[in-house]
């Protein structure tokens, strides 16, 4: 494994995890020449594809790749890590192959995903939301953050928003 840092491929394995459904194994690794660490995920190959079901009933190819980008846009200048949302990534990925062999509606994806998000972060979970239930207008967006702030209050936790 080459150090994305500074080329070198002298590197030793910090730490080692699998998923809990077993098809990804992320390891921690710290290169022995520049000392600094990064992360690898490794995937077991597999002979068949999973697919997801979209909204028009069309199917596409399984790509961890657009949940990571749908959920680094909607974190994006919010006080989400990196490793956060690889975490969730690593969460919803789970949740997917545990309960499906073949295909997966593109519903099930999102709302994990904003599952998972709401938890994290308020903002990030909006913008999510926003985009992936395709509000039609400002009240169905008030209407969710209206939902967001009394279930904040309910559950005893800090304003969202001051104003």
């Amino acid at each position: 494994m080459r150090c994305p840092f500074c080329k070198e491929d002298k590197d030793k394995v910090v730490d080692s995890r699998s998923s809990e459904a077993g098809r990804v194994i992320r390891r921690r690794r710290q290169c022995l020449v520049c000392k600094k660490r990064f992360t690898t995920y490794e995937k077991i190959g597999e002979s068949f594809k999973l697919y997801v079901v979209k909204k028009d009933n069309s199917r596409v190819p399984y790509d961890r790749d657009k949940i990571i980008s749908g959920l680094q846009k909607a974190c994006y200048k919010r006080k989400v890590s990196v490793e956060s949302i690889q975490q969730i990534a690593d969460s919803v990925e789970e949740n997917i192959f545990k309960n499906f062999d073949k295909e997966v509606s593109s519903a099930f994806i999102g709302e994990s995903v904003m599952s998972h998000l709401r938890a994290a972060d308020k903002v990030a979970y909006i913008r999510f939301a926003s985009v992936y239930r395709d509000f039609k207008d400002a009240g169905e967006l008030i209407n969710e953050v209206s939902q967001l702030i009394r279930e904040s209050e309910n559950a005893g936790q800090p304003k969202l928003f001051d104003g």
